[in-house]
């Protein structure tokens, strides 16, 4: 079995049909379900955020894998196989492990070097652990891609080139806001996302947040933090959104809605109220004292996918939204090419490690079964001689017994701790083939081993769904 990766991004699909394949609510666990369900693939795992849809399965035949995975991602997205799939790529063994690394350590991200995918990493681990599709190689893969992710971050500066996507959006928005002490804000969402936006806001210095989210009571616990913390709070309802409009300067959005959240009509009428003195309470009740007089247009940072904002708003005169796609036009990708070099380079040496580790895995069943094997021969013949010799003194019977185990263990030392080392090179999958065929062991006894093999210690737990990025 190998690992298979069959997926589309913001480099090779535009925002359109991103958020067309974005997998909201249920459809990740059916799209997982039905990925084991399928022949070719033995686990599975999806990452999907805002510039990604990755399925990942471990599979034992390349062609017949990609067109499964394929067909499934189209019918899970609703995009139809032949749209599809111009925009995806397909990654396989020692390729597929180096892609999840890379995407770990932010080199595949819009804002090189972000470190939000590594929650989002973990958490398409934990949904495979929690739906039992996640085994042995994708426990291995995704846990070593969450370490490789957290050893790029310390052992490099890839960290100053790695904003979050919520910087980097409000940094486009900085020549409409300007400095953001003493501007208000409306925050749409609150889940992880729209709650580091919020967090972000208030260390700017934004001077009032207002949360608004479908479930009130996540976004009043949200806003009560805030205002533990110092930075003047209020939660509303969605039903209240478009009223709250035209007292905001700046308005981040960011929930898992499948529709528009604000029309361009909605922004169209917070910018005329805007203009005509009905909004910016804080201005018009004469309390302007230091702080900033409202932004002449309505700053709209849209982070969901699908999209929360009303596209046509790009074009309205009062209105200044960044959005994915713009955000896409205007990310680089080599901010800080030494580090980007460096992170690569780790990468690389983690791709080898893994690679030979797994190998490595594979006999491990076949040492097991060999020495069970060598075990019951030792427990059969202790018993003969038993037969033979029913009066032999307990003293000596155990000396017997211990020099008997001790004589097996040793001629056994050598050669399975070898066939580990040799296993774990390249090509070194036939070593556990050739164990096998020499010691004649039961093609069955390894199976049972293998399948005791999938890890449980190591699970994460199941954790509630992040914010996509």
């Amino acid at each position: 079995m190998s690992v298979l990766v069959v997926g589309l991004s913001h480099r090779t699909a535009p925002v359109s049909v991103l958020e067309r394949v974005a997998l909201i609510g249920d459809a990740r666990a059916k799209l997982l379900q039905d990925a084991v369900a399928a022949a070719p693939a033995g686990e599975a795992a999806v990452l999907a955020t805002c510039n990604r849809t990755e399925l990942y399965a471990d599979v034992d035949k390349f062609h017949a894998g990609v067109a499964e995975m394929s067909t499934l991602l189209a019918q899970h997205s609703g995009v139809g196989l032949e749209e599809l799939t111009p925009h995806l790529y397909v990654h396989y063994e020692d390729r597929a492990v180096h892609h999840l690394l890379s995407v770990a350590c932010g080199l595949d991200s819009m804002v090189v070097g972000e470190g939000q995918i590594l929650g989002q990493i973990k958490d398409a681990l934990a949904l495979g652990q929690e739906l039992h599709t996640a085994g042995r190689l994708l426990n291995d893969l995704f846990q070593q891609a969450l370490r490789v992710g957290k050893r790029a971050h310390s052992e490099t500066g890839i960290d100053r080139a790695g904003q979050s996507l919520v910087t980097f959006g409000l940094a486009q928005l900085a020549p409409v806001t300007g400095p953001l002490n003493g501007r208000s804000a409306l925050v749409v969402g609150a889940g992880s996302m729209s709650s580091l936006a919020a967090a972000t806001l208030a260390r700017a210095g934004v001077s009032e947040l207002v949360i608004a989210n479908r479930t009130v009571e996540r976004a009043e616990r949200l806003a009560r933090q805030l205002t533990e913390q110092g930075t003047a709070a209020r939660a509303i309802t969605m039903a209240e959104v478009r009223d709250a409009l035209p007292d905001a300067d700046l308005v981040v959005s960011c929930t898992g809605a499948t529709g528009l959240v604000l029309t361009a009509d909605d922004l169209r009428a917070a910018g005329a109220r805007r203009r005509d003195g009905g909004g910016s309470a804080r201005v018009s009740a004469g309390e302007t004292g230091d702080l900033p007089r409202p932004t002449a247009r309505l700053a709209v940072l849209d982070l969901a996918m699908p999209r929360d904002i009303d596209q046509a708003a790009h074009a309205l005169d009062g209105v200044h939204l960044v959005d994915i796609e713009s955000l896409a036009a205007a990310s680089a990708d080599a901010p800080m090419a030494a580090d980007v070099d460096k992170v690569r380079a780790i990468v690389s040496e983690e791709v080898d490690a893994f690679g030979a580790a797994q190998r490595a895995a594979r006999i491990t069943p076949t040492v097991v079964a060999l020495r069970a094997m060598a075990a019951d021969v030792v427990a059969g013949e202790l018993s003969r001689l038993d037969g033979r010799l029913p009066d032999l003194d307990d003293k000596l019977r155990a000396e017997i017994t211990q020099t008997v185990r001790r004589v097996v263990d040793k001629l056994l030392h050598a050669p399975t701790v070898r066939v580990k080392q040799l296993a774990g090179e390249p090509g070194g999958a036939g070593y556990a083939d050739a164990l096998r065929e020499l010691f004649d062991l039961d093609p069955l006894a390894v199976a049972a081993v293998s399948r005791a093999d999938t890890p449980g210690a190591n699970r994460l737990p199941a954790q509630p769904n992040r914010g996509r990025v």
